[in-house]
């Protein structure tokens, strides 16, 4: 990174940190709404330890590393709320997507190293679709939360996405889709995004159960481009979901 660049990434992630402890604070009543929202789920008991998640791998990242892609997921998970992670993409999702660029070194990018990961929103849930219920049962006030704290990433992402002038990934699309619960985060990265920008914005299906790979797959068969370089691909594909999510 650029000296100035480096300056833009610390800022931004001080200030995430304070925003993130702001939220906390704010919803000391989250825990019990996301341990009702994963009981009424059926889902497996785990440890409730993180309301709000920093991604302590953004304090890692040092002034000499190249940062080729910001990649923005959903919300953290069960494994990302842990103590000792506090970390975005660390469950199996993130363990494919370091397989699938590990496994394509034309791609250029280790995971690990040359990616910036960020969130729709830095609220916990089990599930994505969990956020809902959250939201539902915490009233105004948890709703109102969820909601500004989309705004604020995506700001905030668009500024960095700019500034280090890299290409941004969203991968997972549903909650995008009208009516879902991250239209808000949606709204407002493509009105913070300048032009330029935008043209390096590409959407994708998740890394989880391997939906990215498969849906790559079957798009490069059915246009039989498999002869055709996987970058270029990648970003045919990502610019047909970004058209599909937010109108060409």
């Amino acid at each position: 990174m650029t000296a100035q660049q480096w300056k833009y990434f610390c800022d931004f992630k001080d200030e995430f940190k304070s925003k993130v402890e702001e939220w906390k604070k704010a919803a000391p009543e989250l825990t019990a709404l996301q341990k009702e929202a994963a009981l009424s789920a059926k889902t497996p008991e785990y440890p409730f330890e993180t309301t709000v998640v920093y991604n302590r791998s953004l304090d890692d990242i040092t002034p000499e590393d190249e940062i080729k892609l910001i990649v923005i997921g959903d919300n953290p998970g069960k494994d990302e709320q842990l103590a000792k992670n506090n970390r975005y993409l660390v469950g199996q999702a993130g363990k494919i997507a370091e397989g699938y660029f590990r496994k394509n070194p034309e791609l250029g990018v280790d995971f690990r190293k040359n990616v910036i990961i960020l969130n729709k929103t830095p609220v916990h849930s089990a599930k994505t679709i969990q956020l809902n219920a959250i939201a539902k049962q915490g009233g105004e006030k948890i709703a109102s939360l969820i909601k500004t704290s989309q705004l604020w990433m995506a700001e905030k992402t668009a500024g960095l996405h700019a500034a280090l002038g890299t290409e941004l990934w969203l991968v997972g699309y549903s909650e995008l889709k009208a009516r879902g619960i991250f239209c808000p985060y949606r709204d407002e990265l493509k009105a913070a995004c300048t032009p330029q920008a935008w043209e390096r914005v590409y959407v994708f299906q998740h890394f989880s159960m391997n939906r990215f790979t498969i849906d790559l797959g079957d798009f490069i068969k059915a246009g039989k481009k498999e002869n055709a370089p996987l970058e270029s691909n990648i970003h045919e594909l990502g610019v047909l979901h970004r058209n599909e999510i937010f109108g060409s």
